[in-house]
Protein backbone atom coordinates (compact mmCIF):
# COMPACT_ATOMS: atom_id res chain seq x y z
CA UNK A 1 0.00 0.00 0.00
CA UNK A 2 2.66 2.18 0.74
CA UNK A 3 4.78 1.81 -2.63
CA UNK A 4 0.76 2.83 -4.27
CA UNK A 5 0.89 5.82 -2.05
CA UNK A 6 4.35 6.95 -3.35
CA UNK A 7 3.67 5.48 -7.08
CA UNK A 8 0.40 8.07 -6.57
CA UNK A 9 2.76 11.02 -6.37
CA UNK A 10 4.78 9.85 -9.00
CA UNK A 11 2.16 9.52 -11.33
CA UNK A 12 1.09 12.99 -10.23
CA UNK A 13 4.26 14.60 -10.98
CA UNK A 14 4.27 12.62 -14.41
CA UNK A 15 0.61 13.58 -14.73
CA UNK A 16 1.49 16.96 -14.64
CA UNK A 17 4.08 16.95 -17.47
CA UNK A 18 1.39 15.28 -19.45
CA UNK A 19 -1.02 17.38 -18.96
CA UNK A 20 0.89 20.88 -19.25
CA UNK A 21 2.54 19.74 -22.59
CA UNK A 22 -0.35 18.44 -23.72
CA UNK A 23 -2.82 21.62 -22.65
CA UNK A 24 -0.33 24.15 -24.24
CA UNK A 25 0.31 22.07 -27.70
CA UNK A 26 -3.03 20.83 -28.27
CA UNK A 27 -5.52 23.07 -26.37
CA UNK A 28 -3.13 26.84 -26.25
CA UNK A 29 -1.00 26.39 -29.48
CA UNK A 30 -3.74 23.82 -31.59
CA UNK A 31 -1.62 21.34 -32.70
CA UNK A 32 -3.60 17.68 -33.70
CA UNK A 33 -4.54 16.22 -30.16
CA UNK A 34 -3.24 12.64 -31.20
CA UNK A 35 -0.30 14.02 -32.35
CA UNK A 36 0.18 16.12 -29.04
CA UNK A 37 -1.03 13.29 -26.42
CA UNK A 38 1.56 11.03 -28.01
CA UNK A 39 4.64 13.64 -27.63
CA UNK A 40 3.40 14.57 -24.07
CA UNK A 41 3.29 10.77 -23.10
CA UNK A 42 6.26 10.00 -24.30
CA UNK A 43 7.90 12.75 -22.30
CA UNK A 44 5.70 11.82 -18.80
CA UNK A 45 6.65 8.06 -19.10
CA UNK A 46 10.51 9.51 -18.97
CA UNK A 47 9.69 11.18 -16.27
CA UNK A 48 7.79 8.56 -14.55
CA UNK A 49 10.28 5.92 -14.97
CA UNK A 50 13.04 8.20 -13.31
CA UNK A 51 11.12 8.97 -10.31
CA UNK A 52 9.68 5.45 -10.18
CA UNK A 53 13.17 4.41 -9.66
CA UNK A 54 14.02 6.59 -7.38
CA UNK A 55 11.39 6.81 -5.04
CA UNK A 56 9.30 3.76 -5.53
CA UNK A 57 10.46 0.95 -7.40
CA UNK A 58 13.82 -0.81 -6.42
CA UNK A 59 15.92 -1.03 -9.97
CA UNK A 60 17.67 -3.91 -10.94
CA UNK A 61 16.45 -6.02 -8.69
CA UNK A 62 15.01 -8.70 -10.96
CA UNK A 63 16.03 -7.91 -14.58
CA UNK A 64 19.32 -5.93 -15.72
CA UNK A 65 18.25 -2.18 -16.26
CA UNK A 66 19.09 -2.31 -19.70
CA UNK A 67 16.11 -5.37 -19.91
CA UNK A 68 13.75 -2.91 -16.71
CA UNK A 69 14.01 0.06 -19.69
CA UNK A 70 12.80 -1.89 -22.23
CA UNK A 71 9.86 -3.68 -20.20
CA UNK A 72 9.10 -0.55 -19.09
CA UNK A 73 8.13 1.19 -22.41
CA UNK A 74 6.95 -1.90 -23.48
CA UNK A 75 4.43 -1.62 -20.81
CA UNK A 76 4.05 1.97 -21.73
CA UNK A 77 3.72 1.67 -25.36
CA UNK A 78 0.11 -0.47 -24.45
CA UNK A 79 -0.59 2.49 -22.27
CA UNK A 80 -0.02 4.99 -25.00
CA UNK A 81 -2.18 2.64 -27.14
CA UNK A 82 -4.98 3.20 -24.59
CA UNK A 83 -4.48 6.76 -24.24
CA UNK A 84 -4.54 7.56 -28.01
CA UNK A 85 -7.97 5.37 -28.18
CA UNK A 86 -9.39 6.90 -25.57
CA UNK A 87 -8.70 10.32 -26.59
CA UNK A 88 -10.27 9.37 -30.08
CA UNK A 89 -13.41 8.03 -28.51
CA UNK A 90 -13.44 10.96 -26.06
CA UNK A 91 -12.76 13.91 -28.33
CA UNK A 92 -13.29 12.50 -32.08
CA UNK A 93 -16.22 10.12 -31.88
CA UNK A 94 -18.40 11.70 -28.43
CA UNK A 95 -17.20 15.10 -28.57
CA UNK A 96 -15.93 15.43 -24.99
CA UNK A 97 -13.12 18.17 -24.30
CA UNK A 98 -9.38 18.02 -24.76
CA UNK A 99 -8.84 18.11 -20.64
CA UNK A 100 -11.43 15.86 -20.05
CA UNK A 101 -10.21 13.03 -21.86
CA UNK A 102 -7.03 13.80 -21.30
CA UNK A 103 -7.83 13.03 -17.30
CA UNK A 104 -9.62 9.96 -18.23
CA UNK A 105 -7.22 8.61 -20.39
CA UNK A 106 -4.55 9.28 -18.04
CA UNK A 107 -6.72 7.62 -15.17
CA UNK A 108 -7.22 4.17 -16.59
CA UNK A 109 -3.66 3.93 -18.02
CA UNK A 110 -2.35 5.05 -14.44
CA UNK A 111 -3.90 1.70 -13.07
CA UNK A 112 -2.28 -0.34 -16.18
CA UNK A 113 1.39 0.84 -15.57
CA UNK A 114 0.91 0.54 -12.13
CA UNK A 115 0.05 -3.11 -12.09
CA UNK A 116 1.79 -4.07 -14.94
CA UNK A 117 5.18 -2.53 -13.73
CA UNK A 118 4.57 -3.80 -10.39
CA UNK A 119 3.80 -7.48 -11.46
CA UNK A 120 5.53 -7.67 -14.73
CA UNK A 121 9.06 -5.53 -14.00
CA UNK A 122 9.67 -4.87 -10.43
CA UNK A 123 8.08 -7.76 -8.55
CA UNK A 124 9.63 -8.93 -5.72
CA UNK A 125 11.02 -5.41 -4.96
CA UNK A 126 9.72 -4.00 -1.83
Amino acid sequence: MKRLVRYLGVGGAAAAVDFSLFGLFAGYLGYHYLVVGCFSFVVATIVNYALSVRFVFESGVRFARNHEIMLVFGISTVGLLLNQAMLYVAVGRVGLGLMLSKVGATGVVFLWNYFARSHFVFRGSP
